[in-house]
C-alpha cells in the first residue's frame, strides 16, 4: 500500500501529469505487467469500499471486512469482501458479451448474449451467503499460505438472475452429467492467456438447485465490477470459489470439474483429521463443498466499554451452508455456560440469520462474549480452532469480542 503514496506525494492532478508524455522503455515492460503508476489506484474509491475495509492483498486484490461493518441485514457493496484470483477485466461491453454452454454432457453447443438471459428466461433474486473458504486463516498453528484472513470474508448480499437449471435444461443435457465448471474473462497473473486464474464450479445437483443463479443483479442494481460484472455464477452455502465472476462460459462435464484451482490442495481439505503440519497427499484431500456452521457478532465491535449496571445489546448473524442454524448462544465466562440467543428464520434459503441477546454483567472488569451457533444436524461451532488443515480452510470457530465493563 506504501506504493500509492508515489502519486500522492507528486500532488498532480493526473496519472498523465505524473507519468508525463510517454514511458520510457515502453517497448521493455514484460507482457502482463502492470506500471506502478497504474496500480497505485486507492481501493476505497475504486470500488467503492469504506475506508475501514482491510486490504489484505494488491495483485490480486483481495479486501475484507471486519465484523462490526458487517451489522446490514443485506450486506452493501461498500462492506462486502473481493477475494480475486487474478487481474479484474477491462473495458467490459455488454452490448457484445456471450455465454456459451459447452462441455462433453451437454445435447449442444449453444451461445446467449446477455439480453437472451435477461429477457427469454424468467428471473429470481435471492439472498444468499458467500464466504471465502480461507476466512479465518490467520488463526491456524502452523500457519497456512494465503491471504490472512480474520473474520470478515462473508457476505449476504440479495442477487437477482436466472436460474442455472432453467439455462442448462433450455441447452440439454445428458445424463452423465457430473459437473458444470465456470470460464471467466479475468486475466491470469503472469500475463499469459493461456492460462486460467480460476476456473472451478459444482457438482450438477448443486447447479440444478433452486437458488443456484446466473446473476446480472446485486441489491436491485447491476453488479459492481469487483463482484463479477456484468454476469456471475453465485452458489450461495458453497466456498465463495464455487461462485465465478465475469463469466463467459459454462462447462458441463461428464467428471468432476479439472479447472484451475480444482485440483492438488486447492479448496480442498484432509478426507480424514491430520495433525497440525502434515503433508497430505493430493489424493488424500476432498473438496470442500458445504461450509460448515458459523456465526458472527456484529455489535458491538470489539473493545467496547461499558458502564456497570448497563444492558448490553449484542446482534449478529448466523449461517451454516446448506444447512439452518437451529440454535445460537452467548457465553461471558470462556465457554464454560451458554445461553441462548433470540434466533431469527432465513430470508430464504442459503441466507443468513439474524440472532440478538441482551446481557448483563455481574461485576465490573474485562469480559469476551463468545457466540456459539448450532446447525440443524446439531453440529455446534467449535469454541476453539478446528482440525488443522494444510490451506488454512474452513476455521468456524467461535467469534469472540472484547468488553470492559467500568
Amino acid at each position: 500500500m506504501k506504493r500509492r503514496n508515489f502519486i500522492k506525494k507528486a500532488a498532480l492532478g493526473s496519472t498523465a501529469s505524473v507519468v508525463g508524455p510517454s514511458i520510457v522503455f515502453a517497448d521493455f515492460i514484460p507482457k502482463g505487467y502492470v506500471p506502478l503508476f497504474e496500480q497505485d489506484t486507492d481501493p476505497f474509491k475504486l470500488f467503492q469500499k469504506d475506508a475501514e475495509m482491510t486490504v489484505l492483498n494488491e495483485r490480486p486484490w483481495n479486501i475484507e471486512a471486519k465484523a462490526h461493518l458487517l451489522d446490514d441485514d443485506i450486506t452493501p457493496n461498500k462492506y462486502m469482501f473481493i477475494r480475486n484470483n487474478g487481474i479484474i477485466p477491462k473495458n467490459i461491453d455488454v452490448n457484445s458479451w456471450t455465454l456459451t454452454i459447452d462441455g462433453e454432457s451437454v445435447n449442444q453447443k449453444k451461445t446467449y448474449s446477455l439480453n437472451d438471459l435477461k429477457t427469454k428466461f424468467r428471473q429470481y433474486t435471492y439472498q444468499l451467503t458467500l464466504e471465502c473458504g480461507g476466512n479465518g486463516r490467520s488463526e491456524f498453528d502452523p500457519p497456512a499460505k494465503g491471504n490472512q484472513w480474520t473474520v470478515g470474508a462473508v457476505s449476504c448480499a440479495k442477487w437477482t438472475g436466472i436460474r442455472l437449471r432453467d439455462l442448462l435444461v433450455d441447452v440439454g443435457i445428458k445424463d452423465n452429467a457430473v459437473y458444470v465448471g465456470y470460464h471467466a474473462a479475468d486475466a491470469h497473473l503472469s500475463g499469459d492467456d493461456s492460462k486460467e486464474p480460476i476456473s472451478r464450479g459444482v457438482p450438477i445437483a448443486k447447479a440444478m438447485q433452486d437458488e443456484t443463479l446466473l446473476a446480472f443483479k446485486m441489491n436491485d442494481q447491476d453488479i459492481p465490477l469487483a463482484h463479477g460484472f456484468p454476469l456471475r455464477l453465485v452458489a450461495g452455502g458453497w466456498p465463495a470459489s464455487a461462485s465465478g465472476k465475469w463469466v463467459t462460459s459454462l462447462s458441463v462435464r461428464n467428471k468432476v470439474h479439472d479447472g484451475a484451482k480444482m485440483t492438488g490442495t486447492a479448496y480442498r481439505i484432509p478426507c480424514n483429521p491430520v495433525a497440525p503440519g502434515t503433508k497430505v497427499k493430493d489424493e488424500d484431500m476432498c473438496i470442500i463443498e458445504s461450509m460448515p456452521v458459523k456465526s458472527l457478532i456484529t455489535y458491538p465491535k470489539s473493545g467496547a466499554i461499558i458502564k456497570n449496571g448497563y444492558v448490553l445489546a449484542i446482534r449478529g448473524h448466523a449461517w451454516a451452508g446448506e444447512l439452518t442454524v437451529e440454535k445460537m448462544e452467548y457465553s461471558i465466562d470462556f465457554g464454560s455456560t451458554w445461553k441462548n440467543c433470540t434466533l431469527e428464520k432465513p430470508n430464504n434459503r442459503l441466507a443468513w440469520q439474524h440472532f440478538n441477546a441482551n446481557i448483563k454483567f455481574p461485576k465490573k472488569g474485562y469480559y469476551e462474549i463468545w457466540a456459539r451457533a448450532t446447525d440443524n444436524n446439531g453440529k455446534k461451532q467449535p469454541m476453539l480452532l478446528p482440525g488443522w488443515n494444510p490451506k488454512g480452510y474452513l476455521n468456524n470457530a467461535c467469534h469472540r469480542i472484547a468488553i470492559k465493563v467500568s
